[in-house]
């Protein structure tokens, strides 16, 4: 009888996979930021001053105020939002945030003809890989239908948490045709998530080394990607770049599960990045 109650409300209970693909957060959830066409007032520096991973720098063109966003860096804290009073910043819903370089995730409002605003873009320090060059121009048409992720944890458990959560039944992963699988020997995606401090660095090599080509690199998080509030520090731990080429980037900390998603459609070819 019980086994029946339980049949009877599983039965009842509906399709709980969400049907439309990469929607907007609901209104009141946090996101990443971006930045709109106002110019910043005069002076100000509080979104700076507030922000706990220097993702913000401030300039000045044509005596207006302009604003460099780094969303490589950026925790989505959502601080600069709540104190920037000419909503230059503001919250971004979208979940489609992935994106194939590094300098993609560099935000300006400042025209990109402006001497200052290149100047200001060009202080952002990025790394640059030290294993060598991409191995493909195009790695992603060899993936268009499937891929074998392999994860690889240097010290993060929000962003494996969203890892998780992007395969239960709301969000279901492996109807993209992505599968997480154990050994890189089976991976054709390597996933990083953490840091990745000294004491990993070998071992995020080896994992990678041991893929069969051809292979992509997905930085899955603010701090795979640049070290987040880690960076800089005693155990050199400023993200994946600085060992291995990354061929997906996806910001936040942690992403949503859709930013995950987004993400390995990215790697596979099946949607576009956020932007180039």
């Amino acid at each position: 009888m019980t086994m029946l109650k339980l049949f009877t409300y599983l039965a009842g209970q509906g399709i709980a996979t969400q049907r439309k693909l990469f929607p907007d957060l609901a209104e009141g959830v946090r996101g990443m930021p971006m930045l709109t066409d106002a110019a910043c007032e005069s002076g100000c520096n509080a979104c700076a001053e507030v922000c706990p991973t220097e993702a913000i720098n401030l300039f000045k063109y044509d005596e207006k105020g302009g604003i460099t966003l780094d969303l490589g860096s950026c925790i989505n804290c959502g601080y600069c939002v709540d104190v920037c009073p000419t909503k230059t910043i503001v919250n971004n819903p979208t979940t489609r945030v992935a994106v194939k370089s590094r300098s993609a995730l560099i935000l300006t409002n400042g025209p990109k003809d402006k001497t200052e605003t290149q100047e200001a873009i060009a202080k952002i320090k990025l790394p640059t890989p030290k294993f060598g060059a991409r191995e493909l121009t195009k790695p992603f048409k060899y993936f268009n239908r499937a891929v074998a992720a392999r994860v690889v944890s240097t010290g993060c458990s929000a962003c494996d948490m969203e890892i998780g959560a992007s395969g239960n039944p709301v969000f279901d992963l492996e109807r993209f045709g992505v599968t997480v699988v154990a050994s890189p020997r089976f991976a054709d995606a390597l996933v990083v998530t953490g840091p990745v401090p000294k004491g990993m660095q070998p071992a995020v090599t080896s994992c990678y080394q041991a893929m069969s080509s051809p292979r992509v690199v997905v930085a899955l998080g603010t701090c795979a990607i640049s070290g987040g509030v880690h960076k800089n520090g005693y155990a050199d731990a400023c993200g994946i770049d600085q060992i291995l080429p990354v061929d997906v980037y996806v910001p936040g900390c942690p992403p949503h599960p859709w930013m995950i998603i987004h993400a390995f459609n990215v790697a596979m070819g099946k949607e576009p990045p956020a932007r180039e």
